[in-house]
């Protein structure tokens, strides 16, 4: 599904260009929220482990996704278009 997502919005972001439309696919990291039943906001073992591997030192909150959604939408952002945004603060690297 994500791969699809990610494909789509490619597509969408050539097609919908020339209306002035961007298009972006925000790719989150984990998460302490509700999806996938809570498993990162609720199991602490699972929690340390995901911030233990993300060099911020935690995992995300969903006001960190909302805010790099809230500046996708801003005017400041017109000219991001066709992109993966990874919202995961470096999880991973």
């Amino acid at each position: 599904m994500k791969a699809a997502t990610e494909v789509i919005s490619l597509y969408m972001a050539k097609e919908l260009g020339e209306r002035g439309i961007t298009v972006n696919a925000v790719a989150p990291g984990a998460v302490a929220s509700g999806f996938g039943g809570g498993l990162v906001r609720d199991d602490a073992s699972i929690n340390k482990s995901l911030a233990e591997i993300t060099p911020l030192g935690r995992v995300g909150q969903p006001d960190d996704i909302g805010a790099a959604v809230r500046g996708l939408l801003s005017d400041d952002m017109h000219w991001v278009n066709g992109q993966r945004i990874e919202v995961t603060g470096g999880q991973s690297l």
